[in-house]
């Protein structure tokens, strides 16, 4: 997998700056909000195939570095550099809803990543150093961290006194050669729209995986019984973006 993604990355890179003439470019920072979307389809042969029985939404931000370049009248490309934060709490969930309030349990789920992405886009100029843009391309993942945390909170029927336990944090990544988990690295393909006004830009779009993160995790079922490992999913992205570019150069 680390030889697929230096290869991509390279490939990526090449792609981006292979053309020589660039009438403008330029590199700038940018930073936003994102929501990485973390799928898991069911594992359990009970249910369709095609069925997402479990979808896990985490809201965090993005920050990172730009370059842009145009080569062909609006035709151009944009490649960046990001680090990405998000994190998803389900809030108290009684067990017994409908039943009893206590005990409830939460789930809290933390994400980092770095993504290297390329995107190829054509910018409609609507004024005067105003654009309009539509971009597509690959973007690809690196996990730093993903962690996950139960938390169960209980009440004493005599006094009444809400207590917590927080649990202890857990790697959803692979530690060791023994325990097999999610990967670190993913793939995905973006599609988006945006809006630049001189050197100020606005970027927004949905990326979709392609690499199957649950390919070497092994789950249980509710009796503690060990599952299929055919699991399948994805980890997708909302993400906006607003960036000024540093410097800008018209060749």
């Amino acid at each position: 997998m680390k030889k697929v993604f230096l290869t991509l990355m390279v490939a990526m890179t090449a792609i981006g700056m292979s053309a020589a003439d660039m009438p403008k470019q330029g590199f700038g920072i940018q930073v936003g909000w994102a929501q990485p979307i973390l799928r898991l389809n069911s594992p359990n042969t009970a249910y369709p195939k095609d069925s997402m029985v479990n979808t896990i939404r985490l809201n965090g931000f993005k920050v990172g570095v730009v370059y842009d370049a145009s080569y062909v009248k609006g035709f151009g490309s944009s490649i960046g550099l990001n680090y990405t934060f998000g994190m998803s709490n389900g809030g108290w969930k009684s067990r017994n809803p409908g039943f009893n309030e206590y005990p409830k349990d939460r789930l809290l789920i933390t994400y980092q990543e770095l993504e290297l992405y390329v995107d190829w886009q054509y910018k409609f100029e609507i004024a005067k150093e105003t654009y309009l843009m539509l971009y597509t391309g690959p973007t690809i993942q690196c996990g730093l961290a993903l962690t996950m945390r139960n938390d169960t909170r209980m009440q004493d029927f005599n006094t009444g006194d809400i207590t917590t336990a927080y649990g202890e944090k857990n790697s959803a990544y692979q530690t060791d050669s023994k325990n097999e988990a999610l990967q670190r690295f993913n793939v995905t393909w973006g599609v988006g729209a945006g809006f630049q006004y001189k050197r100020y830009f606005l970027r927004g779009g949905y990326d979709f995986g392609l690499i199957n993160p649950y390919a070497n995790a092994q789950f249980v079922n509710a009796l503690g019984d060990p599952i299929d490992r055919n699991t399948r999913g994805r980890l997708d992205q909302w993400n906006i973006k607003v960036g000024i570019y540093l410097w800008y150069a018209d060749n």
